[in-house]
């Protein structure tokens, strides 16, 4: 299911409400109602009336991306580990030049999935065997962040050329690395705000777009950052860590995923200066954090 495509504009939130009031016209969807749940590398929203969660990515470059995520949601709800699932829509179909796929709503029972749930479900994803015909891509862990650097028109060329260095640099690191455990199916994005505990208790595993093979220490590291910038405690890491059977933050590779995850979520959070101050703001003190690494990361989740 196609459209026709329209020339390449930013991608605001304003782009975003134009694309799913069309993107919900070719499904045959009502957007009445609908309520922006997230605008990051995809804006998420949900239709009330239709139960239905609609994800669009940003350009037709991640096309590929939005196919393996239907593919990786059927694989992981036929092999019994709870997954975002699919509407029956043929998807993903492509709306104002971007993919969008449509997804049923996880109602949710109110209450947060915490580190004790995630290290179980990575646990699980990690042991689980990987079909050929899925044909998972090899893990790229500094995926989209040159391509963001590049892009940009909020950086001066000083800046620009600070981050492509240090994007270098690590990519240089990361191919240096011993990894002690096994290569696996890897989320690549997974942290405690991907997983919804649904209403019956189950824990409902979702957004597949970074989903690819590698090593699983690059899903143990997302957690490890967060608790070394403050977003929890020693304890809840510890937990964690025993619960799954492994501590990244112990292991001498640890600093280099570390730092890549600074260089990503910095340049994430670069993509939506524009929408509002305290996002700008953030972003800049992200920057001069990674431009003097000795100062203190006090950084906002967002």
């Amino acid at each position: 299911m196609t459209v026709s495509q329209s020339p390449i504009i930013p991608f605001t939130s304003d782009e975003a409400q134009a694309t799913l009031r069309d993107a919900c016209q070719v499904a045959g969807l009502t957007s009445a109602g609908a309520r922006l749940i997230r605008l990051g590398e995809n804006a998420l929203y949900v239709l009330p009336a239709e139960r239905v969660v609609v994800r669009i990515a940003r350009s037709l470059d991640v096309l590929a991306d939005a196919r393996k995520e239907v593919a990786v949601s059927a694989w992981l709800n036929e092999a019994s580990l709870p997954a975002a699932r699919t509407t029956a829509h043929e998807q993903p179909f492509v709306v104002r030049d971007k993919p969008v796929t449509l997804w049923h709503f996880i109602e949710s029972r109110g209450t947060p999935a915490n580190l004790n749930d995630l290290a179980a479900v990575l646990r699980a994803l990690h042991q689980m065997p990987v079909p050929t015909e899925l044909a998972l891509p090899e893990f790229d862990v500094l995926g989209r962040v040159s391509e963001r650097i590049s892009a940009t028109d909020v950086l001066s060329d000083e800046e620009r050329q600070f981050l492509l260095m240090r994007y270098q640099q690590l990519q240089a690191g990361y191919a240096t690395l011993n990894f002690p455990l096994a290569s696996c199916a890897v989320h690549g994005d997974a942290h405690s705000d991907n997983l919804i505990k649904a209403v019956d208790g189950t824990v409902v595993l979702i957004d597949f777009e970074r989903f690819a093979f590698g090593p699983p220490e690059t899903d143990l590291a997302v957690t490890a950052i967060e608790h070394t910038l403050g977003w929890g405690s020693r304890a809840e890491y510890d937990r964690f860590a025993e619960l799954y059977g492994f501590d990244v933050m112990a292991w001498e590779g640890y600093p280099v995923l570390r730092d890549i995850n600074e260089l990503k979520m910095t340049t994430w959070l670069m993509q939506n200066v524009n929408e509002n101050e305290t996002i700008a703001q953030e972003f800049r003190n992200r920057l001069f954090c990674l431009q003097n690494p000795e100062a203190p990361r006090r950084w906002r989740p967002f």
